[in-house]
């Protein structure tokens, strides 16, 4: 039998994250993973350049069913921290939008600087735990041909999305296994899906992304909205799948900041000649302008010969368009996952099983979930970074 200080189930971000912290104390660090390859999630994210942090971490940019919770990491390990070691590790980088920091070459680079980090501790891949018992006042775990006795165990598997790069639901048949309660999970910053009524007009404008606002379930968010064969997709539509639930409606605005109703008006009495769907390109993209003019009988009107009322109707296609959509891609296509190991259960400082000492819980397993935009990482880091220490 083998024995460690520490043993990190999960080779993701934050569970490499973590090793580099525990290694800093001195500890004996392993590092075991059923994957070939680490940190598969940093691979692919931000298009293969990886949105590694956002300056604009704030507690209210993460959902939980405990907001507070996630302030204690966060205070404690900032964006600017993890920007310091981007830089130590001569990493070009660079301020997309909305504070999102992203890699100006491959994300691979920030996947070798955290195991550069943690050098001295041992990673082991494709070494999957069939396993995991209480063994006095510490934790002996089985399989993958290993029988590995340890005073402290993280888990930090992850949730279940992209289930194609290996994610499954172990570190929350593990919390159940100790007592540990569970917020419900779902998946978060995911395309929804729609009815054929609305997809009539998504499929021929796919392709066509637009500026977009959507308030719904307490977010607001501000983004590109993009049609696509199977719907709306985008980062307007990821960051309120996070918020919505299935049978509600969203209520969207494609022209924000402007008064639909009232610049028709406008555009009324100085441009009445033109057609409708030619007005409308002067404030949507150019198919998406004449898609709603035929959707509503206007292909080949004037604005002149439009009334108030008709003016309002299309206008409220504009400013107001409902639809509701009928589920979402499934944790196939989700970056994330909602819900996790209760935070209730958790000590805010460590990430420890109140219940179970020596037993911690980092990154998305955890009922603690971010924003589209770098946060997710940040609270890899953050969590991974408070237990590490722990």
């Amino acid at each position: 039998m083998e024995h460690w200080d520490i043993v990190i189930l999960g080779a993701g971000a934050a569970g490499l994250f973590c090793a580099g912290s525990a290694i800093a104390q001195g500890r004996r660090v392993l590092v075991l993973d059923h994957a070939a390859k680490p940190a598969e999630k940093i691979r692919i994210s931000g298009g293969g350049r990886c949105n590694f942090t956002n300056i604009a971490t704030a507690r209210d940019r993460f959902l939980s069913a405990n907001p507070r919770f996630a302030a204690s990491a966060l205070s404690r390990y900032k964006p600017a921290d993890f920007v310091a070691l981007v830089d130590a590790a001569g990493i070009a980088w660079h301020e997309k939008t909305q504070g999102q920091l992203f890699c100006d070459g491959k994300a691979t680079q920030i996947t070798d600087m955290l195991l550069n980090r943690m050098c001295g501790a041992e990673l082991r891949l494709q070494t999957p735990i069939d396993s995991v018992e209480r063994d006095g006042d510490g934790f002996r775990l089985r399989g993958g041909g290993v029988d590995i006795r340890t005073a402290r165990l993280v888990v930090a598997t992850g949730g279940k999305s992209i289930p194609k790069i290996g994610a499954t639901g172990f570190a929350y048949d593990l919390a159940q296994q100790f007592g540990l309660r569970m917020v419900e999970t779902r998946p978060g910053l995911v395309p929804l899906t729609f009815a054929e009524q609305d997809l009539a007009l998504c499929k021929p404008l796919a392709g066509i992304a637009t500026d977009a606002r959507i308030a719904h379930g307490g977010g607001d968010f501000s983004d590109a909205l993009l049609y696509t064969h199977r719907g709306i997709s985008g980062p307007s539509i990821l960051q309120i799948s996070s918020f919505w639930k299935a049978g509600e409606e969203l209520r969207v605005d494609l022209a924000p900041g402007t008064d639909i109703a009232a610049w028709l008006r406008d555009q009324r009495g100085q441009a009445g000649r033109t057609a409708v769907a030619t007005i409308l390109s002067r404030v949507l993209p150019e198919r998406l302008a004449h898609a709603i003019a035929d959707e509503a009988g206007l292909s080949k009107a004037r604005l002149a010969d439009q009334n108030n009322k008709q003016l309002d109707r299309l206008a409220a296609r504009i400013n107001a368009w409902t639809l509701r959509p009928v589920g979402t891609e499934g944790y196939r296509t989700a970056e994330v996952t909602l819900g996790g190991v209760d935070t209730r259960d958790l000590d805010a400082k460590t990430m420890e099983a109140r219940s179970v000492p020596g037993l911690h819980f980092i990154g998305e397993c955890v009922d603690v979930t971010g924003w589209l935009g770098g946060y997710n990482f940040q609270w890899a880091w953050a969590s991974g970074h408070a237990a590490g220490q722990a």
